[in-house]
């Protein structure tokens, strides 16, 4: 329960981040391409008058120079000069940075030069334009994102860090206690009631259970006084041969139960056997047939089991089967769900209600989950741990009259899984 509580707080925490960077980042870029409108306005009112003094002067020197300088500020890209001239088109200036390029998203500012030569007569001599580097926009937020990220990140951690420890302190360690109590429960400790270590407070939960636990103990310790009372009473009256009778005939009914379990499961690892195996497939193929819910069928593999045995011994052929065993024992845990040894090293699953892509999502996860178990493999040619092949098909009420047409259509899976280099699911 911690780890699941674990994984969903470092999910949330991570969404967050992401949710908070991309907004963050949003802001930024409107801040900086503010700031950037800002820098032109200041660009313009430093060089605006310069430009229209020199162009009603006629100083070609400083109006280049004058030029050159607007167009070095580093937030400026492009600086167009549009000298108006009287009865023709006017002369076009311009000055820009290496490598730089238009964009539609960077701030640009039109403004019109104007000079007075004297009180009253203010004549407009030319138009300046200048236009925003994008590309110095895209650096300062690259290191705003730098440091945006990082913010999130440790605010993220923090937060994960710190609801994980209250967790922890506040529902985990209280659990594992009631953990350790419930397992060392006998009945000669049925009078041991269960005190959590917590400050007195209001009733919650924890409490709730800490309370049902002694109710519990108090019942079960009254319900063996009363056992051992009436089986005392009981064994004044019985007969002996009774007992006899009653004891042999427990003893053929647990061999019976014992014969039955056997035939019907694997010695090695405790699946279904194949006898199981083939007295569901058909129950589940007509119950597919008549209500039309989809089956799905798995054929799993071990991938170069022969060189394992070869590698490891016979010994550790069968842990590993185990191991295997016991992969497909946790994973296929719903209603219905039948994972069973066929023979050798391979294994089928049987999946009532499941489609074929459900079934090929599941054939995928069990992947990962032997994968995860990291036996080692050293002779395998995949991977440096034992894996699966998998295949999977879905029963088609139209065309398999018979399980063994699903069967084989797995099987085919299996191989084009196999071609495919192992280590995968194929459909």
């Amino acid at each position: 329960m911690g780890r699941r509580v674990a994984l969903a707080t470092i999910g949330f925490c991570l969404v967050f981040t992401v949710l908070a960077v991309a907004l963050r980042t949003a802001w930024a870029w409107q801040a900086s391409v503010a700031a950037m409108r800002q820098e032109l306005a200041q660009v313009d009112q430093v060089f605006n008058r310069t430009l229209a003094k020199a162009i009603w002067e006629m100083d070609r020197d400083a109006l280049y120079t004058h030029l050159a300088s607007a167009g070095q500020v580093t937030s400026v890209g492009r600086v167009t000069l549009k000298i108006r001239q009287a009865n023709r088109s006017g002369e076009m200036l311009e000055h820009r940075q290496p490598g730089w390029s238009h964009s539609p998203r960077m701030p640009s500012l039109l403004r019109t030069l104007s000079y007075e030569p004297y009180a009253g007569a203010k004549e407009d001599v030319g138009e300046l334009t200048l236009e925003g580097d994008e590309r110095v926009l895209l650096e300062r937020l690259r290191d705003e994102v730098a440091s945006i990220v990082i913010t999130q990140l440790i605010q993220s951690v923090l937060l994960a860090g710190l609801i994980m420890w209250m967790f922890n302190r506040s529902v985990t360690v209280h659990v594992q206690h009631i953990a350790r109590h419930l397992a060392a429960l006998s009945p000669e400790t049925l009078d041991d009631r269960l005190v959590l270590a917590r400050r007195p407070s209001r009733p919650d939960e924890l409490s709730k259970l800490e309370a049902g636990v002694n109710d519990l103990q108090g019942s079960l310790r009254d319900y063996l006084a009363r056992q051992r009372r009436d089986e005392r009473e009981l064994a004044a009256h019985r007969d002996r041969l009774a007992e006899l009778v009653h004891d042999r005939t427990r003893e053929l009914e647990e061999a019976n139960a014992r014969l039955q379990t056997l035939s019907r499961s694997d010695p090695l690892t405790s699946l279904p056997n194949r006898r199981h195996f083939d007295e569901l497939k058909d129950v589940e193929m007509r119950r597919s047939h008549r209500s039309g819910q989809p089956l799905s069928l798995l054929l799993c593999d071990v991938d170069f089991f022969k060189r394992y045995n070869d590698a490891y011994g016979h010994a550790c052929g069968d842990r590993c089967l185990q191991a295997v065993a016991q992969v497909l024992r946790e994973s296929f845990v719903r209603a219905g769900e039948l994972p069973a040894r066929i023979g050798g090293e391979e294994f089928a699953v049987l999946l009532p209600g499941v489609d074929l892509a459900g079934a090929l999502r599941l054939g995928e996860r069990l992947c990962k989950a032997v994968e995860a178990r990291a036996i080692p493999h050293k002779a395998s040619e995949v991977a440096p741990h034992v894996s699966l092949s998998v295949g999977v098909a879905q029963f088609d009420a139209v065309t398999m009259e018979r399980f063994d047409a699903l069967l084989q259509q797995a099987d085919e899976a299996l191989y084009r899984a196999k071609s495919g280099g192992r280590n995968r699911v194929a459909s």
